[in-house]
């Protein structure tokens, strides 16, 4: 039975795409084929094979809908889709990244993030921020960020923000702490000062991701296995991403050694 059921969920896209279809409600055939752009001569056969395996039920109004049994299995085959889907959007991408930043409890839900935007400057741009990432950023309400290495661009774009009202929540290495504290005084200045900003530091040896989470988008860097930054990130509007990006801000603002901030900052 159970090998009998894998070959009806997994080898035919039309029963998959059936399935996840009538998790959003029942549906007539007419709406079936509308949005599945399917004939009725290619999905009744499909049907007749769910409706055997007691996956879907026909209602006395001709709508069909979900079983018990159905609803479970697609409600678990769900976060596998999800997870299969955004590795095969960038597979390069994410078979080259350092991913033991991200605790196993959320590597697990990877497939959270959903649709992501992928980002890869050309070289006559590398040194600049994403135009899609900086302008969205100005957009939000509020921000949650970890910073993990030091951009030039990054100090004046925070410092506007925390000018503007923006509530901000910081988590910063050491060394990009101590680059803006020494190298950008009066942006810097503007973000610890703001009262509607807080900044604190991690010890360096802790491998953090670079991510920013609002209530607009989530934006993720992860180094490459080597440890380097490649400039290449992620982008999510999905609105499971942003939830799964604060989990992953809050895991490490509770996990990492805070430095002492009245030591770290100078005037």
């Amino acid at each position: 039975m159970s090998s009998s059921l894998c070959d009806t969920l997994w080898l035919s896209e039309k029963r998959k795409n059936l399935l996840l279809l009538l998790m959003e409600g029942p549906r007539d055939i007419d709406r079936i084929k509308t949005s599945l752009n399917v004939t009725s001569k290619a999905m009744m056969p499909q049907i007749k094979i769910l409706k055997k395996q007691e996956l879907i039920i026909q209602q006395t109004d001709g709508m069909y809908k979900l079983s018990e049994i159905g609803r479970l299995i697609v409600e678990n085959m769900l976060p596998l889709i999800n997870t299969m889907d955004i590795i095969e959007e960038n597979r390069e991408y994410w078979t080259g990244r350092d991913l033991s930043v991200i605790p196993l409890a959320l590597f697990k839900r990877l497939g959270e993030i959903g649709h992501c935007m992928f980002i890869e400057p050309d070289l006559n741009h590398l040194f600049d921020l994403p135009r899609e990432f900086s302008e969205n950023l100005k957009k939000a309400r509020h921000i949650l960020t970890i910073i993990s290495y030091y951009h030039p661009l990054y100090p004046a774009l925070y410092a506007e923000l925390a000018k503007s009202g923006v509530k901000m929540s910081m988590l910063l290495t050491e060394s990009v702490f101590e680059r803006m504290n020494n190298d950008c005084k009066p942006e810097f200045r503007a973000i610890m000062d703001a009262e509607n900003v807080e900044v604190e530091v991690c010890e360096e040896n802790c491998r953090l991701p670079t991510v920013a989470v609002t209530d607009r988008f989530m934006h993720l860097c992860l180094f490459d296995k080597q440890g380097k930054y490649d400039h290449r990130t992620l982008m999510s509007f999905d609105s499971s991403a942003l939830p799964w990006a604060e989990e992953l801000f809050n895991h490490y603002r509770a996990e990492t050694r805070k430095v002492n901030m009245a030591e770290s900052y100078t005037e």
